[in-house]
């Protein structure tokens, strides 16, 4: 959802047909960038909401003037900036929009792809459209709409059916548009630096005569080995094999939480070595090492590693992202 980013997730395609027709499209790094451009006669995209981790910086979006249009929020942005809605059951997906939001109507069917439902808290009167995938409602003055996937409204998804027209419809319905999808939490470095910038210059002569040595010593083993013997192989199954199958078996059981769980694992068990913790570290020891090494927020840090299970597929595979953004920065400082 990257405004700038051509790639077939990208927001690019999206926000040049908004500008050719018209739209004031603004660009926002930082909160403090909504601020400036968000006006009362304005509309605020906010997206990629798994970095928004701060809850100060969650009340300033909910206090900036204009509409709003939330895509994939998660839990934490949906319980800050619309807690009027909360996640409904699943139910078997339907591309017809079957309500009368004008919007809807025009773009006609629409390939949300995996995408949450959402339904009313108490007597809040809100116009769902898509089986709950769009949700619309006014409170404190303002439009608030909310769409379940962001998938429709990327460079690789405009094409099919209505996507191309409802995107347009909702990211469009206002002359100015305030463009909010943070790559990284607020206040650290996007690019981390990478591991070959901590090495120190002199060690470079030293890998080079411990690489001649290696290969001097296979030279003289090698000159040792005896005939070629030959032996019958097992099967060999394909990893990636293994891992589709138990993918879809978890799939099949709507089993979230095994899933979660062994993300989970598997990131810390890469993460326990590699962070000098030794085996079965306590979680605070691990979360508290992980900020420090990443500069994450410890909060953010424990809900990914240590928190709930996921209540929807789409926040399995945003752990899922989170899970490898944390991996990566920690190892990579």
């Amino acid at each position: 959802m990257d405004p700038e980013s051509t790639s077939s997730s990208g927001g690019h395609a999206l926000a040049t047909l908004l500008r050719e027709q018209g739209v004031e499209v603004v660009v926002a790094d930082s909160t403090s960038d909504v601020e400036t451009a968000a006006r009362p006669d304005s509309l605020l995209l906010v997206a990629q909401t798994e970095y928004l981790v701060d809850s100060a910086q969650l009340d300033r979006l909910a206090a900036a003037p204009g509409d709003l249009l939330l895509v994939e929020p998660t839990s934490r942005t949906r319980a800050a900036l619309a807690p009027q809605l909360h996640v409904g059951a699943a139910s078997p997906f339907n591309s017809e929009p079957n309500c009368p939001l004008r919007e809807a109507n025009r773009a006609g069917s629409v390939q949300f792809g995996p995408s949450n439902s959402y339904v009313a808290r108490g007597d809040l009167v809100i116009t769902s459209c898509y089986d709950g995938a769009l949700v619309r409602f006014r409170s404190g003055g303002r439009t608030i709409t909310v769409v379940g996937s962001g998938s429709f409204m990327t460079n690789g998804s405009l094409l099919r059916a209505g996507n191309a027209a409802l995107a347009m419809n909702l990211a469009g319905d206002r002359p100015r548009l305030v463009w909010y999808a943070p790559d990284h939490i607020e206040g650290e470095k996007s690019s981390p630096t990478s591991i070959s910038d901590l090495v120190p210059d002199n060690v470079n002569w030293v890998f080079w005569q411990l690489w001649l040595v290696v290969l001097l010593v296979a030279l003289w083993k090698g000159r040792r080995l005896g005939p070629l013997v030959a032996e019958e192989l097992p099967v060999v199954v394909r990893a990636s094999e293994t891992v589709e199958g138990r993918g879809r078996l978890y799939r099949s059981r709507r089993a979230r939480d095994r899933a979660a769980a062994a993300l989970r694992t598997a990131t810390l068990q890469r993460l326990a070595p590699r962070l000098g913790l030794g085996p079965n570290p306590p979680s605070a020891g691990v979360v508290t090492t992980v900020s420090e090494r990443s500069g994450a927020d410890p909060e953010f840090v424990s809900y990914h590693l240590f928190g709930p299970p996921p209540a929807s597929d789409t926040e399995l595979l945003q752990l899922a992202r989170v899970l490898d953004d944390i991996e990566r920065q920690a190892t990579h400082p």
